[in-house]
């Protein structure tokens, strides 16, 4: 079966999933996160492991309890995200979005035919601000496939809006990138993925040294395109959420990749502090380690 097929497949399923009622996901979300603290699943064991690395310092029972809000927002998300994924757009927006903050910014900021980068971190519900995003426009998006051919198909499928291009995030993406801004486009980067060994600097996040990406403030210093932060944080219990878009500092764009690095990262961690349970902690941030620093993955049992 090709994996095109297989994709369509999945997407069927997933549009199944999204026709359940919200609280109904809510519940099944929560019962998900329940079964990973019960299973140490590997989201468990990763969010745990990033949380104490992290905050050190933090009182166990209080890392706990940030531990199983994590595992309920990621688990919510994730079916929340199936439903954004297998409904038209349009609805979703104007269901979900109760507050907007910053539109006015990103508007101007296109309008000005200098490009538009923006730093989407993985913060609240990325996939309802790409739709945002898409709203307004055209926009390149940046994207590391997975590495199953059915996996890539389906993102392309279920993230394959009017006005979005998915660039995937490997060699020829800069020049693709490049082009887009140059042209007075706009280009969306999660800028909160570790790049491979090599193609980025170490910076701290969370008092902790990361491997980060230097493409976004490279892209931002050689075209002069503006850098938005902007995410949509999730207000209250319920399917709310209120967008929020910012202009980033001047540093981000510094031509020391040192001095850029490190401000991405503190704008990163800045909007992550807002609400920490709606950050992802699932993801293996501190992987690679210094070169010279005699330090292993912290991750190696995870």
């Amino acid at each position: 079966m090709s994996a095109h097929r297989n994709a369509r497949l999945l997407v069927a399923v997933a549009s199944l999933a999204g026709r359940l009622p919200w609280p109904v996901l809510y519940r099944l979300g929560d019962a998900v996160a329940a079964l990973w603290r019960w299973s140490d699943a590997r989201e468990s064991r990763v969010a745990r492991r990033n949380l104490e690395l992290a905050f050190p310092g933090m009182d166990p029972p209080e890392r706990a309890a940030l531990h199983r809000r994590i595992l309920r927002t990621t688990a919510r998300q994730a079916l929340e995200t199936l439903k954004l994924w297998t409904r038209p757009a349009p609805g979703n927006l104007q269901r979900l979005l109760r507050e907007r903050h910053g539109e006015a910014l990103y508007d101007a900021a296109l309008a000005a035919g200098r490009g538009v980068i923006v730093a989407a971190p993985h913060f609240g519900n990325w996939e309802l601000l790409n739709q945002w995003l898409a709203s307004r426009g055209p926009i390149a998006v940046v994207y590391r496939p997975p590495e199953s051919a059915t996996g890539d198909a389906f993102l392309q499928q279920v993230r394959g809006l009017d006005n979005v291009r998915q660039v995937r995030a490997e060699g020829p993406a800069v020049r693709q990138l490049w082009k887009v801004l140059k042209q007075g486009g706009a280009v969306g980067i999660l800028p909160d993925q570790q790049p491979k060994a090599g193609d980025g600097e170490f910076a701290p996040f969370f008092g902790v040294q990361a491997l980060s990406m230097t493409l976004l403030s490279r892209l931002a210093e050689r075209t002069g395109a503006p850098v938005l932060l902007a995410w949509c944080e999730r207000i209250g219990d319920g399917p709310q959420f209120a967008l929020h878009v910012e202009p980033a500092p001047a540093a981000i764009a510094d031509p020391d990749p040192q001095v850029a690095v490190a401000c991405l990262n503190a704008e990163v961690e800045r909007i992550a502090r807002r609400e920490l349970a709606q950050y992802q902690w699932t993801y293996k941030r501190y992987t690679l380690r210094p070169p010279g620093s005699g330090e292993s993955t912290p991750y190696a049992r995870q």
